[in-house]
């Protein structure tokens, strides 16, 4: 295109969409003998400013201007337009207001210490100056310019240059007039080589169903009806709390019948009702963070936040959330601040630089998942996550977070081969960025949001992960025990006949068991990729699997840890789960599969009811050993105790029934069977077993006191003392 020789080289840049401060070339300044107006308006004819004063066109081009007095223009104005199809619009000018961000915001932004910077950064409903329309912000520190595209614009880049926070590295713009559910991305230009990235806002709290990629203009006006569960959750002393948690992914959980996914408010009046009835504590969902592709489930984000629009708007998932409150279900989000993926439109080299991510390779990119790890050593990097699990905290009201990979974040050689890593400034390989990182997000969100939960998925043997970080610890809630998970699954594959030679597996996890305050995780990485389903790792013939399923459960309910369990499992699904299919809902049809629900139902309604197996879960005060060593017999036994209350729990990991078998007790008394994995109930067996058993004198394992009972085949018991 040729241009006006007697063009500035201002209005040049303007032209071309590279001007990086606009605002000192477009809106209303003042001359010596009054003020003028330049708008740049493509696809105009003819305009007017103000009370239809005209304006007048640098020729050549889609520049207006108008120059008079001060007097004769008042602040802010309206630009009319009549365009190429020969259409009257009016608008008002966005480069006659001022900035909106304050130095103090930005300040705290470019420190990192910015708690709430979502609700200054992404696009946001504002008044100003008594003129509505949207304020959008964003951080690009490499970008020569950077626009707001979108549908109101023709996502044409020269139309809305964004307004250059100087140093900060912050970019801003009111638009008036806009409305909530438009679709908009950034288009930035690169600083260095002129290059284009067009950029869904990584502040956005509504991203464009997939396939679509463009971030929406949202705004809440949800009404919160949780306020009881709100306040006594700050008030909730989780150490001895019950917390069993079902591990949730929505879209596979039902779907409908036409094998669409069921929407927010549909799964909140399904799910909710079926958790409720189960008596599980929490839900945890696999991640509703935005992401492109269904089948990772999730974990490659690429909206912090915002949640996915597969299941309907934000505000349809504060209604799930509130559903669960209302029904006394707390809700966990499974949260990726480990990695992202690199999709154009996404954080990849968002200002054309490795702006999120790290350059090297060797400290930016996971090669098992072809994702970026995030640059924890830039404090706008930091405050960006630290911001996300305050968003989901404080506005979507969501109790905890599960911090996924926590191991490939904490380690600069997971997963890389010698010479594919570098190692730190003293020469080791821990990531002392991402433990300062870390150390600070759980410090933070636990004194600002008390009783939250903070879960770590931590596979190593990393020290005090679950310590306060004034201790020296990273400060979580709670880890999950991949070390019991492994072991006791890989006992329960064995051949009853061969268990005797595997007994450490059982008992291995309690010399360490109170080190950290350990959740017991039966998940959906164990469901995958060629591991089988709960039901399928179990040996035997029908009815041992199931037996073997009913006694693990059982084992698990009674062990020191807070419990987790995925969907499908607490009923017996047969087929691996598959992210893309409905859970096996036709399998509890049948007498096995309910019976399984039944018992998991009743151990969670005991677990709940019984101070002994959950006050002290993370205390080695709660634990005693009864009888660790029958290993030729595969029997354990061991004492639960918490709150003047005591539980006994033992275990016949073979199908030989062990009758007349003596358990030494602490206390005499009347003992009652509150769980018994082989009752009819559960179907199971049924095998002749006391329900109430009577103390005798006799001592037994360095006891005063003892019980007899029948041991049913492949079967746990939960004995309770009554009082």
């Amino acid at each position: 295109m040729v241009f006006e020789q007697n063009l500035t080289d201002d209005q040049l840049k303007i032209i071309e969409a590279r001007h990086h401060d606009p605002f000192a070339v477009l809106g209303r300044h003042p001359t010596k003998s009054g003020v003028y107006v330049r708008a740049f308006l493509p696809h105009t004819e003819s305009a007017t400013v103000g009370n239809n004063l005209p304006m007048k066109r640098v020729e050549g081009t889609d520049i207006f201007e108008w120059t008079g007095r001060s007097d004769d223009l008042e602040t802010p104005y309206q630009i009319h337009r009549t365009t190429s199809q020969n259409q009257i619009q009016s608008h008002y000018d966005p480069y006659c207001f001022p900035p909106q961000l304050s130095d103090y915001d930005l300040y705290l932004f470019a420190k990192g210490k910015h708690w709430h910077a979502y609700r200054i950064l992404g696009s946001h409903k504002r008044t100003v100056n008594g003129v509505e329309g949207v304020m959008f912000a964003t951080w690009a520190p490499n970008a020569q310019r950077v626009s707001v595209v979108g549908t109101f614009n023709r996502w044409d880049g020269r139309s809305h240059p964004m307004r250059s926070r100087d140093s900060t590295g912050v970019w801003e713009l009111f638009i008036p007039g806009l409305e909530i559910g438009e679709l908009y991305k950034y288009e930035i230009r690169n600083h260095h080589d002129g290059s284009l990235h067009l950029k869904m806002d990584p502040y956005c709290q509504q991203a464009e169903l997939r396939p679509g990629t463009a971030s929406v203009i949202f705004d809440s006006n949800y009404q919160w009806h949780d306020k009881e569960w709100m306040s006594n959750r700050e008030h909730t002393k989780w150490l001895h709390a019950p917390h069993s948690v079902y591990e949730v992914h929505l879209g596979s959980w039902q779907k409908r019948n036409d094998g669409s996914f069921c929407s927010y408010r549909e799964l909140a009046d399904k799910l909710v009702p079926y958790v409720s009835k189960m008596g599980f504590t929490h839900i945890e969902l696999l991640p509703i963070t935005e992401h492109p592709l269904d089948i990772s489930w999730g974990y490659q984000t690429t909206g912090y936040y915002a949640a996915t629009s597969r299941f309907g708007s934000p505000d349809d998932f504060r209604y799930f959330v509130d559903q669960c409150h209302q029904n006394n279900i707390g809700v966990l989000l499974d949260w990726v601040p480990g990695h992202f993926p690199k999709d154009n439109f996404g954080l990849a080299k968002f200002d054309g630089t490795a702006l999120y991510e790290h350059e090297d390779p060797r400290r930016g990119e996971h090669q098992d998942w072809g994702t970026l790890i995030f640059n924890y050593g830039r404090n706008e990097v930091r405050n960006f996550l630290l911001s996300s699990a305050f968003f989901w905290l404080e506005e979507c009201h969501i109790d905890g977070l599960r911090v996924d990979a926590v191991a490939s974040m904490l380690y600069l050689d997971y997963s890389r081969q010698e010479g594919q890593w570098l190692p730190n400034i003293h020469g080791g390989r821990e990531n002392l960025e991402v433990i300062s990182f870390l150390k600070e997000v759980n410090t933070i969100l636990h004194q600002s949001h008390p009783g939250c939960i903070i879960a770590a998925e931590e596979s190593t043997s990393y020290p005090m992960v679950s310590r306060p970080a004034d201790m020296g610890g990273l400060g979580f809630s709670m880890k999950w025990n991949m070390g019991w998970m492994h072991d006791i699954l890989e006992y329960m594959k064995q051949d009853p006949i061969h268990r005797r030679y595997h007994h450490d597996q059982l008992t291995f996890g309690l010399l360490y068991a109170f080190t950290e305050n350990f959740v017991l995780p039966f998940s959906h990485d164990e469901v995958v990729h060629g591991k089988g389903s709960m039901r399928y790792k179990m040996p035997g013939d029908e009815w041992q699997q199931f037996a073997n399923l009913r006694l693990l459960y059982t084992f698990m309910y009674s062990y020191p840890g807070k419990k987790l369990l995925f969907m499908g499992s607490e009923f017996g699904q047969g087929n691996e789960w598959n992210s893309e299919k409905a859970l096996e809902w036709y399998l509890l049809d049948y007498p096995k599969h309910q019976g399984l629900l039944q018992l998991v139902t009743d151990l969670n309604k005991v677990y709940r009811e019984s101070p002994a197996l959950h006050y002290h879960d993370f205390d080695a005060h709660g634990f005693e050993w009864i009888d660790c060593n029958d290993r030729e017999q595969s029997v354990l036994s061991y004492l639960r105790q918490g709150q003047d209350s005591i539980a006994v729990a033992v275990f016949n990991f073979t199908p030989v029934v062990r009758d007349n078998y003596r358990i030494g007790v602490p206390e005499a008394g009347e003992y009652e069977v509150a769980i018994n994995s082989d009752s009819e109930y559960y179907s199971g067996s049924n095998y002749s077993v006391s329900q109430v058993i009577q103390s005798e004198s006799t001592s037994w394992s360095d006891r005063p006191y003892s019980i007899v009972l029948n041991l049913p085949p492949l079967a746990g018991l939960i004995i309770r003392k009554k009082h």
